[in-house]
């Protein structure tokens, strides 16, 4: 009796360690798209440019990618636990200062630091996940569940955001954050292990500048060219972004303790699994930023109806966790993913159709084949990269997985995002106003909503967001095809 009670209080232990770091990514992930539906309120408020808009969205998920490969290497280095619980301190009190900003500014910086601090929380717990779940099958069921919370956390952040924009002022969507980090400190710092590697190495300060020196003057590039054309500055970012990314590719292959195991991406599986990961939150995030505008300029909803309608694609996530084994053993890993990439495929170019439908239960509909592809192949693409190093390099295996991820949040935002702008533009009659031309909020500020050229400007948005969303089906289609023919589909 006393052995039983042995063995099932670290069970018990390890599973209640998992409830806390799914409530970590759950909080992340809510914060990736809480702020989808204040965007009409705050620029109100505030007042930012259609550029600005972008930043305020897009600077959180581009602070992390950039900054996920040094923070999971000093995971790694000083301990999951202890970065995990300072990086969580911190995201509090960016939160608080996000929440009481004054100017647009002010927030993109704001959510510039949630970036930061969000950076030294997701390889943390996945890399802990690693760790406490050494067992295959139950390891799958673990990230099962942890990334049903990622997946509902980017739909249940629009509902989050929608049932306080009912009663408070727009700050409130972050203010929230601070009392939730609390609980989160107390609880993990009485349930989480501590892990470290052992022989971590030399830290290679150049390598991490380098990281960060590839990824955002690439991304600033992509955001420039759309707003002002292809100048100076935007070749100038990309030429530095290509030659930094090169440079850091060639250093890690000749460090003796390298910040990524680049080597890894010669197996065809492993960069399959990580380009698969890229291109469903390509997709996802690139679609939802807009998807929340779209309900309430377009279709009139409140903030909150808004929140609930984008709800299926969260429950369709969370019935990926019974449903992840039965799939893999039936067609194997690499098969289940391409057809999870191809279902969200076949439901985003669903969505274009039905965004044109007069009753909006069609588009919920058409959300649930998205919701339920993405979160399916984003379980099975992160337990791939996990299961390719030892438990020791984890925190720098997951940082390759949430790197993928946040860069496939912030290139989405930034690529469809501004495609959905070019087209609005380009679907906008040429006589209206000047104002109408930089957003459909904009649009909404200046003109009177009943009127003529008021419902020509979201006919324009509704065209923009159905070829956005057509094109974001054919990217996904495309790496469906590449997950097929690289991810190997032996039976788990």
């Amino acid at each position: 009796m006393t052995a039983t009670l042995s063995t099932a209080q670290p069970v018990r232990r390890r599973w209640a360690a998992l409830g806390v770091l799914v409530g970590a990514v759950l909080l992340l992930a809510v914060d990736g798209t809480v702020l989808y539906l204040a965007v009409p309120s705050l620029t109100r408020e505030l007042a930012p440019t259609a550029t600005e808009v972008l930043w305020i969205g897009d600077v959180y998920s581009l602070a992390l990618a950039g900054l996920l490969v040094t923070a999971g290497n000093l995971a790694d280095r000083f301990g999951r636990k202890k970065v995990l619980l300072i990086g969580t301190a911190a995201f509090g009190l960016a939160s608080a200062l996000a929440a009481f900003s004054p100017t647009a500014g002010v927030l993109i910086i704001a959510r510039l630091l949630l970036g930061v601090a969000g950076a030294t929380i997701m390889p943390s717990t996945l890399s802990l996940i690693r760790t406490l779940f050494t067992d295959p099958r139950e390891r799958t069921r673990a990230i099962a569940i942890w990334s049903a919370g990622s997946g509902g956390g980017i739909a249940l952040g629009p509902l989050v955001g929608g049932a306080l924009l009912e009663h408070y002022w727009w700050g409130s969507v972050f203010l929230i954050n601070v009392p939730i980090v609390v609980v989160f400190l107390i609880a993990g710092a009485f349930l989480l292990p501590e892990s470290r590697d052992p022989a971590p190495g030399r830290f290679d300060l150049l390598s991490a500048g380098l990281s960060m020196a590839a990824i955002v003057p690439l991304v600033y590039a992509v955001k420039h060219a759309v707003e002002a054309g292809i100048d100076t500055p935007v070749v100038v970012a990309a030429v530095i972004g290509v030659v930094s990314g090169a440079v850091f590719v060639r250093r890690q292959r000749r460090v003796a303790d390298p910040l990524i195991a680049v080597t890894l991406f010669r197996n065809g599986a492993f960069s399959g699994a990580v380009l698969a990961s890229f291109v469903a939150v390509f997709a996802l995030m690139g679609l939802l930023f807009f998807f929340s505008q779209y309900l309430q300029l377009v279709r009139g909803f409140s903030p909150l109806r808004a929140g609930l309608a984008e709800m299926p694609a969260t429950l369709a996530s969370i019935v990926v966790v019974a449903a992840v084994g039965v799939v893999v053993g039936r067609l194997g890993r690499g098969r289940a993913v391409a057809a999870a990439l191809a279902v969200a495929a076949v439901g985003l170019a669903l969505v274009a159709v039905a965004e044109r439908a007069p009753q909006y239960w069609w588009l919920g509909l058409t959300l649930v084949p998205v919701g339920l592809g993405v979160g399916l192949a984003l379980t099975l693409t992160v337990d791939s990269v996990l299961s390719a190093v030892p438990r020791d390099k984890a925190g720098s295996a997951s940082a390759i997985s949430e790197t993928a991820y946040e860069l496939g949040a912030a290139l989405g935002i930034a690529i469809l995002g501004s495609v959905v702008t070019l087209v609005y533009r380009a679907f906008l009659p040429s006589s209206a106003p000047a104002g109408a031309h930089d957003s459909l909020a904009g649009a909404l500020a200046v003109l009177d909503p009943a009127s003529d050229a008021a419902t020509a400007a979201r006919e324009a948005f509704t065209g923009a967001m159905q070829v956005t969303s057509l094109a974001a089906a054919a990217v996904t289609a495309v790496a469906a095809l590449i997950a097929w023919r690289t991810i190997p589909s032996g039976k788990d």
